[in-house]
Formats: C-alpha cells, structure tokens, sequence
C-alpha cells in the first residue's frame, strides 16, 4: 500500500460545513475525517450535492469550515487568519478547475509565469510547460490553443510555483475523453515526476482506477475509502 508509509498532508477532523440559504439551513459536510498523504494520487468521487467541492475548496483554503479541524502538515487551517490562507494558498497549494481562467491577452508562458512571479520556490516557466507537453505551444495564446492544451497550460501554472498540493476540481469536466485523457496523462506525470500530493475530483468512477485511493462521498460524509491494488495508467482508462 502505497501510502501507508508516507507522511500525513492534511488532516481532517468532524469537518462540517453549512451553508444559510435564507430560511434554510444546507449541510454540505456532516463530519468528515480523512486524511490526504505526501505524494499520493487521491480521486474523491461522488455525485452533485455530495460534499466533494466544498471540501476540496476547505482544504485549498478557498472555503472555511462551521466546524471540526482541517490541519496541513500539522498547521490547524480552520484557526488561520485571512492572511495566513492568503499565504498558505499562494506558497503550498495549486489549483486546477474545470474552466481553464487563462488570461486571453497572454500567451501561455506568459499565463504561466504570472505564478511564477508570487511564488516562493517557483520552477522555470519552461520546465512546467514541458512537463504538460506544450513546449512548443509556449508562444501561443489561449485563442489559438485546444481546450485540452488550455487546461494543460492551466496545470503548468498551477505546478509552476511548486506546490505541495494540487487540488483538481472537475479538471475533465468541460472535455472530451481524448482530450480528458491528455489532462490525466499531464496530471499523473506530475504527480509521478514532482511527488506533488494530488486530489482529484470528479463525478466520473472510471477516472478512479488511476489513483492511488479512491474516496467516495455521499450526503456531506465519507461513504468509503478503497486503495488500488493497482492503478491504472490514463491510456488504458475507458468512459
């Protein structure tokens, strides 16, 4: 198992999270425990409503809890202030969603280093455009690439600042399998290549037989936790 000896990332503890619509109150998280390890590929899976986007966006420091604990690396998140998450997201955590956000007037180096110039440790623009396969496409603006290359420069923006964690929010979402593979494919590499910790979320079960766990949601809570005996690699994935 591949995560039995590696260090604890992040610990989550009775996480809740309601959301006030009104007169109505929502529970999006009902008390939640997990914990998420250093270099591991993590797919949460789960149906709309199930909890999975609120609490990735708790562990990216995009969303506070109501309740429970949410630790990085032994740093309680839930009792860090405005500019401690400000922080926190800038220096640790990358984020890719499944609409790209590239600024259309740049081109995709450009895209990339706006990253590069906040970070704290940020790998060359190049090497993060290699590492999603678009070297060549590194002049181009967003106009002029696909919808698969526009995420694969979103994810070398987000790998760029070399984050501890890159948290994936739907990031296949908008495409088509032979483009979503191309996405896997660029997301498995970094996690292969740089050890960087990733989550992925998705509706889609067939993407969790690349992870290394599989966490399913259901109603705001952890329904199950499998670990794969074997993962597949993304070429071999069929939806």
């Amino acid at each position: 198992m591949k995560v039995a000896m590696q260090k604890t990332v992040f610990s989550v503890r009775n996480l809740t999270k309601i959301y006030d619509m009104g007169e109505v109150q929502v529970h999006a998280l009902r008390g939640v425990d997990l914990d998420i390890y250093s270099g591991e590929m993590a797919v949460m899976l789960g149906p709309s409503g199930s909890g999975k986007s609120t609490l990735l966006n708790i562990l990216g420091g995009l969303d506070t809890a109501t309740g429970g604990e949410v630790a990085y690396k032994g740093k309680d998140l839930t009792k860090a202030t405005d500019r401690e998450l400000t922080e926190y997201r800038r220096f640790y955590v990358g984020f890719v969603f499944q609409f790209y956000n590239l600024i259309p007037s740049l081109t995709a180096s450009e895209n990339v280093a706006i990253v590069t110039e906040i970070a704290d440790k940020p790998m060359p623009v190049e090497g993060a455009l290699s590492i999603v396969g678009l070297s060549d496409r590194k002049d181009h603006f967003p106009a002029q690439l696909s919808g698969g290359e526009q995420q694969r420069v979103a994810i070398a923006r987000a790998i760029a600042k070399n984050p501890e964690v890159l948290l994936c929010d739907e990031p296949t979402g908008a495409l088509d399998f032979k483009t979503g593979i191309l996405v896997l494919e660029a997301l498995a590499r970094v996690n292969r290549e740089l050890g960087t910790a990733t989550v992925i979320i998705t509706h889609n079960a067939d993407i969790a037989a690349m992870a290394d766990r599989v966490i399913s949601l259901r109603n705001g809570l952890i329904a199950d936790v499998t670990v794969n005996a074997e993962k597949k690699l993304p070429g071999e994935l069929r939806w």
